[in-house]
């Protein structure tokens, strides 16, 4: 085999491309954080605001409701802490827990950084600038079957 068809110019990667690291962390197997959380909760601390923080996130109220539901009923102390309408509006804010939550989570995002692109650099080299074109089967292709006439 040729060093061209080995490696097509289409495999090759755009210079510089980086590794991401997302991942979940399982605490206890009742209690999980990741990244939609985490962001979800520092959306919290900048706005103040639970619908703002899912509207900026692209999220709906009850999924962003639903996930901050999870985090308080999983640990001892609650994440974040919301106040009713009122002169102000009411809000949502990180509670002491929530903030040292988030810090925790980002101090170990940067610890796993360096070694994903240690130990990844070689399989991002070779990661397709763009992906391969998809053939469909006609054959996988349903088509309606014409109506009958009654």
């Amino acid at each position: 085999m040729s060093a061209a068809r080995a490696r097509p110019s289409a495999a090759r990667p755009s210079v510089g491309r980086p590794i991401a690291v997302r991942f979940r962390v399982d605490l206890g197997g009742q209690c999980s954080v990741g990244i939609g959380k985490i962001e979800l909760l520092e959306g919290i601390a900048r706005a103040g605001s639970l619908s703002q923080a899912a509207r900026d996130m692209h999220m709906s109220y009850r999924r962003a409701w639903l996930l901050l539901a999870d985090l308080n009923s999983g640990f001892d102390h609650p994440v974040a802490s919301a106040s009713t309408g009122g002169r102000g509006g009411g809000g949502v804010v990180l509670t002491e827990f929530g903030a040292r939550l988030v810090a925790a989570y980002r101090k170990l995002e940067s610890g796993l950084q360096p070694m994903a692109d240690a130990c990844l650099k070689d399989f991002a080299q070779s990661v397709r600038s763009s992906p391969p074109p998809k053939h469909v089967p006609v054959a996988s292709i349903k088509r309606q079957a014409p109506k009958r006439a009654r």
